[in-house]
């Protein structure tokens, strides 16, 4: 592994655990050229995903483009890392169950969606303006009362 500091292509490994989910390797590693530490998540990828875009463009998945979408619907709202690391895997699992090779970014988008209802309804409505291309006020109106009725349909399952 190669360090992220000075560049030294070898790095040795001080501790190694699962994370909480189980979902990857969390390992602590040590430098020997600038004695730096730092850590690294290693996971499963069960195949090589490929989304497909709007007019048919193609390029490789990559997790943390889910990350970052969702931590930037999630910024300043009370959801903790963990809870949002384990909702990313989620839709990563999910993702890589379709059994398709290329996922539409459609897809991924509503999964990410569904994600972020479960996580914080602020975020998921962020998230949702920008996903659905919000134009003007009755876009927004519309959607909310879309998300009030599923909200409402949640709570009643729930009690």
């Amino acid at each position: 592994m190669k360090c992220p500091f000075c560049g030294n292509d070898e790095s040795q490994v001080k501790d190694s655990r699962p994370t909480e989910d189980n979902s990857s390797i969390r390992r602590r590693r040590a430098c020997p050229s600038c004695g730096a530490r730092f850590t690294t998540f290693e996971r499963v990828q069960l195949r090589d995903l490929i989304v497909v875009k709007a007019g048919d463009k193609k390029e490789v998945f990559d997790r943390e483009k889910i990350r970052k979408s969702m931590n930037i619907a999630l910024r300043k709202r009370p959801v903790e890392e963990e809870k949002i690391e384990r909702a990313a895997n989620g839709v990563v699992r999910q993702l890589e169950s379709l059994g398709d090779a290329e996922i539409p970014s459609r897809t991924i988008g509503d999964y990410v969606m569904k994600a972020l209802a479960n996580l914080d309804t602020v975020a998921y409505i962020r998230y949702a303006s920008v996903y659905k291309d919000f134009r003007n006020p009755n876009d927004f109106n519309e959607f909310l009362d879309e998300a009030k009725s599923i909200t409402n349909i949640e709570e009643q399952k729930a009690s």
